[in-house]
């Protein structure tokens, strides 16, 4: 049986490629003279209007299908989550944006974005020293992305997050007090009622309610005086107790219920009753990995399960295949695209798989570049005819 082929790889992979690159439209520019007859060459910012697509966590944006025909990413990161609730995003509906052409996902997220998430009493001069970090930051993860993209070894690339991870720990020590001194904590009972367990009528024991209150009331005053390791120490004891009120709340899943679950989404072929028995076996012992925190034996289990598992998945057919895409290939293309999709399903060798799927991908790579997402970042949106711009 061969391994059937998974669009969302193929999809992940353009996407990967795709991000850093700038996406062929540019932003339009303008000439502006000044007093002394110089000139300077000012960026102008696109205007956009479609319709909405698709919307993500709504801080994050949206996918537009712009009148052009282009399809747009659109960023809302600078507007506030008042100014989203009031926008109202539903898809479907038509909206104008304005907005400056970014290369990367990853240039949405600005530094005065990160600042609005900051408590207000921290200093001009704090804030001065988190924004060199912050961009230090910024610098370093591009230069991750091209040591990926060079193919560099693991000891380079982790160095370069080994850096990322030391400046992140000097930015938390400085707004650490401000959180702190910000910090208005819950009161017991608010805390535990967030787990939810009345909507399960699952009663916590007088005694482990009194002591949990009592470790609660010492996480909190261990928090507030800044001592993270004894406060992290009591919430594991915390934990301790309530764990088998979790368990009783979120049971672990069982294979049948996976199973169901699963072929809602993937067709499978009949599996034989000792695959499945040995398949019921692995997601057991992966529960136990994933409870006993074992991510060596969990990864092993993993790559086990799925291996076994995706043996048995129904290949889709070429036309299935190719009906999410949006766009259309030419007819030359389609059929040779299709030739070599099924000969790549008929392979064994995992070698002469690669080199086939490589040879479908260099068809299909020009028509999924050509239809990526443009990047924008919006600076005013307009919806029935009212605008909204950032607020500073």
């Amino acid at each position: 049986m061969k391994k059937p082929i998974k669009k969302t790889w193929m999809v992940a992979s353009a996407l990967t490629i795709g991000m850093a690159v700038l996406t062929p439209l540019q932003a339009g520019a303008a000439s502006v003279e000044t007093t002394d007859n110089s000139s300077i060459t000012v960026q102008l910012e696109q205007k956009i209007t479609g319709t909405i697509k698709d919307i993500y966590s709504e801080s994050d944006g949206m996918i537009l299908k712009g009148r052009d025909g282009k399809n747009y990413f659109i960023s809302l990161l600078k507007f506030s989550d008042e100014q989203l609730e009031k926008m109202n995003l539903v898809e479907g509906q038509e909206i104008s944006i304005e907005g400056s052409l970014v290369e990367n996902y990853s240039d949405f997220y600005t530094f005065d974005v990160f600042k609005r998430g900051l408590p207000k009493e921290v200093t001009q001069e704090d804030l001065t020293k988190l924004e060199k970090m912050f961009n230090e930051i910024k610098k370093l993860k591009k230069e991750v992305s091209a040591e990926i993209e060079k193919e560099a070894t693991e000891e380079e690339i982790e160095k370069k997050y080994e850096e990322i991870e030391k400046i992140h720990e000097e930015m938390y020590k400085i707004t650490k007090p401000y959180y702190l001194a910000a910090w208005q904590p819950q009161s017991f009972e608010e805390f535990i009622q967030d787990y939810g367990f009345n909507e399960k009528n699952i009663v916590i024991k007088e005694n482990d309610t009194t002591q949990l209150k009592a470790i609660y009331t010492e996480w909190v005053k261990l928090e507030k005086s800044g001592d993270e390791e004894k406060a992290n120490e009591k919430l594991d004891e915390f934990h301790k107790i309530l764990q088998p009120y979790l368990d009783e709340l979120n049971p672990p899943e069982t294979f049948e219920e996976f199973m169901d679950s699963y072929m809602e989404v993937t067709e499978l072929l009949d599996i034989p009753a000792e695959t499945l028995a040995k398949l019921k076996t692995l997601h057991e012992d992966l529960q136990k990995a994933l409870k006993d925190e074992n991510d060596e034996m969990y990864d092993k289990l993993h790559e086990e399960f799925y291996g076994l598992l995706n043996q048995f998945e129904k290949p889709q057919t070429f036309e299935e295949f190719m009906a999410d895409f949006e766009f259309e290939v030419s007819e030359a293309d389609s059929k040779q695209l299709k030739q070599l999709y099924e000969e790549y399903l008929a392979l064994d060798e995992k070698e002469e798989q690669e080199k086939k799927w490589d040879d479908f991908y260099n068809i299909l790579a020009p028509y999924i570049k050509a239809n990526e997402e443009i990047l924008i970042s919006a600076s005013k949106v307009t919806i029935n005819g009212q605008d909204y711009l950032p607020q500073h």
